[in-house]
């Protein structure tokens, strides 16, 4: 069959416009689309830094990396490894006798394909031990400590002034060992919930 050079024209434009259409296709496959991630999503990151009750103040930030990938319909929407960055909504350090130590972490952003976004999370307070029992526990164990040796040593009398005594010496202790503070190392795991949703994002 003879080909004119009219029918090569033609021809060589199918394979161009082909070619054309290929491309585009994978060029809308690989542009980042919008995927939502609903209320409640877990992000589960590690702390990149130690952080403490005690020495943390509110409004500090702190940074994270994202230890598991959130995945949405198949889609990767948060990487593992991702870098994301928290706040701390409250710090309050503990008393020596009373006042348990409290610590309010939050997610506030995360970063993903170089564009940080603002996320939302319910808030999961850590609280530090109560003191009471433990503070009672040193009191009482020195004032019958030190009944016994007042008793020992100068018969009912010296109970009488040894049960006052050890119980200052228990108070003492308590004082002196009483602090609870929460401490946070580095590589600590956590996780968020998301409180609102969020959309981000990602390649196809």
């Amino acid at each position: 069959m003879y080909l004119t050079k009219r029918h090569y024209l033609i021809s060589g434009g199918a394979l161009l416009l082909a070619a054309a259409l290929t491309l585009s296709a994978a060029s809308l496959r690989d542009r980042p689309g919008p995927v939502t991630l609903p209320e409640h999503t877990v992000i589960h990151v590690t702390l990149d830094q130690a952080l403490a009750s005690n020495q943390s103040r509110p409004g500090d930030h702190f940074d994270v990396t994202v230890s598991a990938p959130v995945v949405v319909d198949g889609k990767t929407v948060i990487p593992q490894g991702a870098h994301a960055e928290g706040l701390v909504a409250d710090a309050r350090q503990s008393g020596r006798l009373k006042g348990r130590a409290r610590l309010e972490l939050a997610l506030e952003t995360v970063a993903v394909n170089g564009h940080d976004y603002d996320v939302r999370t319910n808030p999961h307070p850590r609280i530090g031990s109560d003191h009471k029992k433990r503070n009672w526990e040193w009191i009482g164990g020195g004032a019958g400590g030190g009944a016994l040796i007042g008793a020992l040593a100068g018969g009912g009398t010296g109970a009488l002034i040894g049960g006052p005594v050890g119980a200052g010496a228990g108070a003492t202790v308590a004082l002196v060992t009483g602090k609870k503070d929460i401490k946070l190392r580095a590589e600590t795991p956590l996780k968020f919930e998301l409180r609102e949703p969020v959309t981000i994002k990602v390649k196809g």
